[in-house]
């Protein structure tokens, strides 16, 4: 119940109200007004919620987050589904790799719905109305997977192999492994659509895909806990940490480097049993025959 009580919920403002005389109407709109009003000039949550306990009625919150919650948790859903399904082509894309190649490219995944405040204060920031057509058109993060992969190669070949299925459309591409931040952040970022099969029709929903290494989630992670709703404004903070982000970098490159000279030693074995040795010239496989 929390949570429902800090988003602006202008969708069922109308519907609250026009089927109220037209005084109780007016009264009516002033206090749900009101207490949006208080929504955008403050943190999100704290205000709102106080002010419609002490302004509406049990029954009257009751109805209103009844109204307003059904397509937004419908919504919610939607986009889970879509994080399954892209889930699932990254597990299946990771069981054939492993076969074919005698290793897993991914490490872990994680997923993440995004939660109801941060989408209320994207919109805000925005100045976007909060409503389900609204998150749908406009915010294309909402659903998110993030792969974590053991080398740099094994990013574009996941993120090739899932953009040449057919049911997966690219909506924006981001290189930030190849065009860093200028805080040293890396990683490939896909915005893709992909549909969802529900009881009497399909729906394509839109998930944010982060490719990044071991190495390269490490230094995010630890920037974003050190720096993350810190007003801190330090030159000498902001070189320490993209000479971090460097040197992860090139550590990632240096652990390509060994991998592919392993390869190169276990070829003529992996040749002879069969198996099909990736990222190597014919010249190197055929060298030691």
């Amino acid at each position: 119940m929390q949570a429902l009580y800090s988003a602006p919920v202008k969708l069922s403002v109308h519907a609250s109200v026009m089927s109220l005389p037209s005084k109780g109407r007016m009264e009516q709109r002033k206090k749900i007004f009101g207490a949006l009003d208080d929504l955008m000039r403050s943190p999100i949550g704290e205000r709102l919620r106080e002010r419609m306990f002490r302004e509406l009625s049990t029954k009257e919150i009751h109805d209103l987050l009844q109204r307003e919650q059904r397509p937004y948790k419908e919504l919610m859903a939607y986009y889970q589904c879509a994080l399954m399904e892209v889930e699932t082509k990254f597990r299946v894309l990771n069981e054939q790799f492993s076969l074919a190649h005698d290793r897993n490219p991914i490490e872990s995944i994680k997923t993440r719905v995004k939660s109801l405040e941060s989408i209320t204060e994207k919109l805000n920031r925005r100045n976007l109305p909060f409503s389900t057509q609204s998150i749908e058109e406009n915010l294309t993060d909402i659903a998110g997977i993030r792969i974590i992969c053991s080398f740099r190669e094994d990013i574009y070949f996941l993120a090739d192999c899932l953009l040449e299925q057919d049911d997966i459309t690219l909506i924006q591409r981001k290189d930030y492994i190849e065009n860093p931040k200028e805080n040293g952040y890396r990683s490939l970022h896909l915005i893709v659509e992909v549909p969802i099969f529900l009881e009497h029709k399909k729906k394509m929903m839109k998930v944010e895909v982060q490719l990044r290494t071991i190495a390269m989630d490490f230094w995010a992670s630890l920037e974003h806990k050190l720096k993350y709703k810190k007003d801190i404004v330090s030159a000498q903070l902001t070189a320490d940490l993209k000479k971090c982000a460097d040197e992860s970098a090139a550590l990632d490159l240096k652990m390509d480097a060994i991998r592919k000279e392993i390869e190169v030693l276990k070829a003529p074995e992996a040749k002879a049993a069969g198996r099909e040795v990736k990222h190597l010239p014919e010249e190197i496989l055929n060298e030691n025959q």
